[in-house]
């Protein structure tokens, strides 16, 4: 457990009201996220109000999250911490009504106190999200709350400026808090502390010594009885828009002025303003082999499973660097990183046959998986007579620190961050916006999808695409395990 923690929770106690929660997603993340914050003394104090569909009453309802946290918490519990969490626990079935769900907020904010602040948590599909806002306004719950929303944030940009316009009825932009689980990941906030703590890469960081970026987020599960959001999604509105981008952000912004959350945001905000719009003639639209086979979808469909593209940013610091970004379903590899591939030298002294550059470029690969892994890959020379050279790496991994037990879970860390009310790691109504609006020449004229092989790693025009670069993954090497092997 985490000792003294409190300090980087919530000044104040919270009532978590979380609509949709006998769902998937609460079940695996929410309710042992919550259970986490809670028993680690995040929060001085909780109660957690689960709202659903289903016609079930506060006991059945732990039930619901006893079970989720035995099958999906990866720390073990004791019957007492368990007790203690329970007793956080209560529920109101939406078809209760406003007037219930008040009267449930108003008995735990009597047991917590005055101070206590109001958390809502949309767990529920896109097109119920405006009807659970409404709830809340109708039982007037919007004083004193924070709001956090899945994604996707609209599937274009009329939808994201209407979806906008009507939260902004009821909630101010500042409550409002668009998670991306993507970066609540503790690597991807490693970025900024490799990027701008260390003398080493700050000056290196622009279009003079970094050539190409790839950003590889390849899967292999499948649709996961998501059918209806997918077939109406796709992989460009699921995963590009709402995570890769943002992971491009924080990769590609300036030095905020302040490590907070408006600076911070706003240099995210100032790269996507910088984004050139996706040219659909740099895109590549997959889609796997039995995918329209799958129940739910269409036997026609046209939606893409896999996505790959070649964007630009149109500034001082990136101009004339290609940014590669692929992701997509059942393909041969479940990864998520970012690779940068540093400029050669302008002449090699060495002689031919010697190895320089035949392994490529050095690059510079962040591992965004939960492991938080980095490597430095560079060419040094083989031992013996002659001059051969190999290429050879450098790598970190946050297991090696004794400090992985300290690591928050994305859903964790955003919680808590909305909890504080600090926006870092979320997205502004105008950057959401801005991103529809650099997608709209690839979402009105998208080429053709083109079949690919389940277990492989897309379209074979994905190599041209990149060319004359090519792809990272898969790893010609594996990364070494903690013991120095591999």
């Amino acid at each position: 457990m985490i000792k003294n923690s409190t300090r980087v929770g919530p000044g104040f106690p919270q009532v978590v009201v979380l609509v949709g929660a006998t769902g998937d997603l609460s079940r695996r993340k929410l309710l042992t996220g919550l259970f986490r914050l809670t028993n680690a003394g995040f929060i001085p104090g909780c109660r957690i109000i689960g709202v659903s569909l289903d016609d079930i009453d506060a006991d059945a309802f732990r039930a619901i999250a006893h079970e989720a946290l035995e099958k999906f918490s990866s720390r073990k519990f004791t019957p007492a911490e368990w007790e203690n969490f329970a007793a956080s626990l209560d529920y109101v079935s939406l078809a209760a009504g406003p007037d219930a769900l008040r009267a449930a907020v108003e008995k735990a904010e009597a047991e917590l106190g005055a101070e206590t602040r109001r958390v809502h948590y949309l767990s529920v599909p896109p097109n119920a999200a405006l009807a659970a806002v409404h709830l809340l306004a109708q039982a007037g719950l919007v004083e004193r709350s924070r709001i956090i929303m899945e994604k996707p944030f609209g599937t274009d940009l009329a939808s994201a400026v209407a979806l906008n316009n009507k939260l902004h009825e009821v909630f101010t932009e500042d409550q409002i808090f668009r998670i991306d689980h993507f970066l609540g990941k503790e690597p991807a906030q490693n970025i900024l502390a490799f990027r701008f703590a260390n003398g080493l890469f700050e000056p290196i960081w622009n279009r003079n010594f970094i050539d190409h970026v790839q950003i590889d987020v390849p899967e292999t599960l499948g649709l996961d009885r998501r059918a209806a959001f997918y077939e109406s999604t796709g992989a460009y509105r699921d995963m590009v828009v709402t995570h890769l981008f943002q992971i491009l952000a924080f990769m590609a912004m300036e030095p905020p002025t302040h490590l907070e959350p408006k600076p911070i945001s706003e240099e995210k905000n100032k790269v996507f303003r910088s984004m050139v719009p996706i040219d659909p003639r740099d895109v590549v639209r997959g889609q796997y082999i039995g995918y329209r086979n799958e129940p739910g979808v269409d036997p026609e469909s046209d939606t893409e499973t896999f996505i790959a593209l070649k964007c630009a940013i149109d500034n001082w610091r990136w101009a004339g660097v290609p940014f590669f970004l692929r992701t997509g379903k059942r393909l041969a590899e479940g990864q998520r990183i970012i690779s940068i591939a540093f400029r050669e030298p302008p002449k090699s002294m060495f002689p031919a046959g010697s190895g320089v550059g035949a392994q490529g470029p050095d690059h510079l690969t962040f591992d965004l998986a939960d492991a938080s892994k980095v490597s430095l890959s560079f060419y040094g020379k083989r031992p013996g007579p002659g001059f051969r050279l190999d290429k050879l790496s450098l790598q970190f991994a946050m297991s090696e620190t004794g400090l992985i037990s300290d690591v928050l879970e994305a859903y964790e860390r955003l919680i808590l961050d909305a909890m504080r009310g600090d926006h870092t790691l979320f997205t502004t109504a105008e950057g959401i916006e801005r991103l529809w609006e650099v997608s709209s020449p690839l979402l009105e004229n998208p080429p053709p999808v083109r079949l690919y092989d389940q277990g492989g790693w897309g379209p074979k025009s994905i190599h041209q695409l990149i060319a004359p670069h090519a792809w990272r993954l898969p790893f010609e090497r594996a990364w070494r395990d903690s013991h120095g092997k591999g």
